[in-house]
């Protein structure tokens, strides 16, 4: 595969997606609402939820027309994360509508085939019984017992179970009623983890044992390459934010954005976004359209350089938004927390520069 055949620029259908969902959160999800996540108010999550999965159809973007979906492609989905992360959404897009779909995708039962189409309508949201931290590197798998630190489990009323068996590994559909689910305290409280305690037996078989490990292995590449979009998404408002301020907040008579060497930190910081940006892109790209390790080599070199620039976006909004930047009613603090929140997801930027210096033999 070449690069030419990955776009890295929005397309005519790209922009509009872009456009609607920008709007829709503008709306929607306002900064004061979101950080009352953070005193134990969860409500604005359902009610971004079926915004975004009824009405603009988006929790079905990964699954094909013939389930009941858009049929669209990870490209599409990155687009729709860029948007997230720029408004810090606590909704379950990328656990569900990603992480678990791609999962599913694999090779569906029956029973998988219907959980498909309830996805796809918004109707059922699922989460992967799995460690946030879980990395493509490292596979998952579980029998009877506790999952710690699992993200979407709050708001999935299904929890797809990997389970090892001697011929593989397969997948089981388990109710969340049919689970115990704990919340922990996260640092991250717009995307809250929490400790599942699930018996596999009682769930379903959604994915059989000759594709569950592709399936799983699937859902987490998928999970690290398009976090890396909700990133970008997240250095994009600090950037643009911070930038914003420093034009007309003054200092001893002076726009502190005329300083020589705050320009030169936001300027290499612009730089930075932007290569993320197109690891991101890129990232997303390979995976609609590439082989599978082009997928993978773009994946982890995503994953690699967005965690660690959005926390260094995030550590310079608040920084150079000064006293204001520090406070509560700044929404800066949101995006720190979602930046190192993200950093760990999906595998830490170390392992994957690990993994990538193997695949490229280096």
């Amino acid at each position: 595969m070449s690069t030419a055949e990955v776009e890295l620029l929005d397309n005519e259908l790209d922009a509009d997606l872009r456009a609607t969902v920008r709007s829709f959160l503008s709306e929607r999800c306002d900064p004061a609402e979101v950080v009352k996540a953070y005193d134990g108010d969860s409500s604005l999550t359902p009610v971004l939820w079926k915004g975004l999965a009824g009405e603009l159809g988006l929790a079905g973007l990964l699954v094909p027309e013939s389930h009941g979906g858009a049929g669209a492609t990870t490209r599409e989905a990155a687009v729709v994360l860029e948007e997230l992360g720029r408004a810090v959404a606590p909704v379950p897009f990328l656990t569900s509508a990603v992480v678990a779909t791609s999962v599913l995708l694999a090779g569906p039962t029956e029973a998988g085939a219907d959980l498909l189409a309830g996805l796809a309508s918004g109707e059922r949201t699922a989460a992967l019984a799995a460690p946030l931290s879980a990395s493509v590197m490292s596979g998952v798998g579980t029998g009877s017992s506790t999952v710690r630190s699992v993200a979407g489990a709050l708001e999935a009323d299904t929890f797809l179970v990997p389970v090892w068996t001697p011929d593989g590994v397969e997948v089981r559909a388990v109710p969340a009623a049919q689970a115990k689910v704990t919340p922990v305290s996260s640092l991250d409280m717009t995307r809250q983890l929490a400790d599942v305690l699930v018996d596999p037996s009682a769930g379903e078989l959604v994915v059989t044992t000759d594709r569950g490990a592709d399936g799983v292995r699937s859902g987490l590449l998928a999970g690290a390459a398009l976090m890396a979009s909700e990133q970008v998404g997240v250095a994009q408002w600090c950037l643009t934010t911070t930038v914003d301020y420093l034009k007309v907040r003054r200092q001893f008579g002076r726009i502190v954005g005329g300083y020589q060497a705050l320009k030169h930190r936001l300027a290499d910081l612009y730089t930075n976004v932007e290569g993320a940006g197109a690891a991101a892109r890129y990232a997303a790209g390979a995976l609609a359209v590439g082989s599978a390790e082009e997928a993978e080599i773009a994946t982890h070199v995503a994953a690699a350089y967005c965690g660690d620039l959005a926390v260094t976006a995030a550590e310079e909004a608040v920084q150079l938004h000064g006293g204001i930047g520090m406070t509560w009613e700044h929404p800066a603090h949101l995006y720190l927390k979602r930046a190192k929140a993200d950093q760990i997801a999906y595998g830490l930027p170390g392992a994957h520069r690990d993994r990538l210096g193997t695949l490229v033999d280096i």
